[in-house]
């Protein structure tokens, strides 16, 4: 077989980058090591930037999107009880959408019609400085794919990154001292917007699915175990890290699903490796606080969609060429701030009642200052590319 780009990994950033290229008359095959079903089985948080938005409607799967997903003008924040909203669009005039990111491979799944090769054993890549090609195995028997470029899309454990010689690649990392214990549950949310709050129990967060499901979290140690707690437990625990009116007015359920996540920051540098580039989570990782994973992963692909297109269509590789440094660029100040909001709302035992004061006084100077509130609305609703 032979293809002009192989993706590897049919996640919502290698389904964009096949959907836009399919769209530009760019042949492709992704090539995924999961069954269809287990892709759309992995539960992810889904807050879209208005460019993810936007990136949807172009690739002609935001149909559904418009109809169920939640517009959410602004968000709110609060410390010990304290709160303060921060609304978007009367301060720069923009808003995210909360929308699954489940929904947003399920969509993209339904718009593609090029090949997508699911269950997919044994993936490896091959001469990507020079002639690559993809190798797989399927029903028992090797397959192989001739290309022309390679698109690693199969996120942070994935072949693509590991396939690059370790003396090619610098990484970037922290892992943070705490996870996240999430709880879904049938139940409609505690408030129409996000609510984060800091609290010196630790942070948690009031998120929301749908106006009648609602996902909310806690910060726990990492080395936590999930059948350490309750649903009753949860429930408590939550109470006392909100202020006293998002307390007063949560409405606890049986939970549907419970886990903890761990929290990391991660870059790899660069992302590009002759005919292989790196995007989304092979690429980077982020804490969760700042919404910017799946955000992240649809500017890569757009601004990679570009590049290939100009390629193919245009004869140009000033795209490909500047690819890696142009999406670093906006990787590294969506890491600054995803770092800022997770240092700001979460509890750091290393700190201590310094720590604490330093991050009250943040807290009191964000809700005293319109340009700090601008500052958290430009970001978190996304920076141009």
């Amino acid at each position: 077989m032979r293809s002009q780009v192989v993706i590897v990994g049919a996640g919502p950033a290698g389904l964009m980058l096949g959907r836009l290229l399919e769209l530009a008359g760019v042949e492709t095959v992704i090539v995924e090591r999961k069954s269809a079903e287990y892709v759309l089985g992995r539960i992810r948080a889904g807050v879209l930037e208005q460019g993810s938005m936007a990136l949807m409607d172009r690739a002609q799967a935001g149909r559904r999107m418009h109809e169920e997903g939640l517009i959410h003008q602004g968000v709110e924040l609060s410390f010990d009880g304290a709160s303060q909203r921060v609304d978007f669009e009367a301060l720069i005039g923009r808003h995210v959408m909360v929308y699954g990111q489940t929904e947003v491979t399920r969509d993209l799944m339904a718009a593609r019609q090029a090949t997508t090769i699911y269950e997919a054993g044994d993936v490896a890549l091959h001469d990507f400085d020079g002639k690559p090609s993809v190798t797989y195995v399927k029903d028992g028997v090797t397959q192989r794919i001739d290309c022309n470029f390679i698109a690693g899309c199969d996120g942070y454990h994935g072949v693509a990154r590991a396939s690059v010689p370790a003396a090619a690649l610098t990484t970037f990392e922290r892992v943070y001292p705490f996870g996240w214990l999430g709880v879904l549950v049938d139940r409609p949310p505690v408030a129409h917007e996000l609510i984060y709050a800091h609290h010196e129990r630790g942070f948690a967060l009031c998120s929301q699915r749908s106006p009648s499901r609602s996902r909310y979290y806690v910060q726990v140690p990492t080395d936590e175990r999930i059948e350490n707690w309750s649903d009753d437990r949860f429930w408590d625990e939550l109470r006392l890290r909100l202020n006293p009116a998002a307390a007063e007015a949560l409405k606890t359920g049986p939970s549907i699903e419970k886990s903890i996540a761990p929290l990391r920051s991660f870059v790899a540098e660069p992302l590009r490796f002759g005919r292989l580039f790196l995007a989304g989570d092979a690429a980077h990782i982020v804490p969760p606080t700042g919404a910017k994973g799946l955000n992240l992963a649809m500017s890569d692909v757009a601004v990679l969609a570009e590049a290939l297109i100009e390629h193919f269509v245009e004869r140009s590789d000033a795209g490909i060429d500047g690819y890696s440094s142009k999406v670093l660029d906006r990787i590294w100040k969506a890491e600054r701030f995803s770092w800022w909001m997770t240092s700001l709302l979460h509890t750091f035992p290393e700190t201590g009642a310094f720590g604490r004061r330093i991050q009250r006084a943040e807290f009191d100077y964000l809700a005293g200052s319109v340009a700090a509130q601008q500052s958290l609305a430009e970001n978190y609703t996304g920076l141009p590319l």
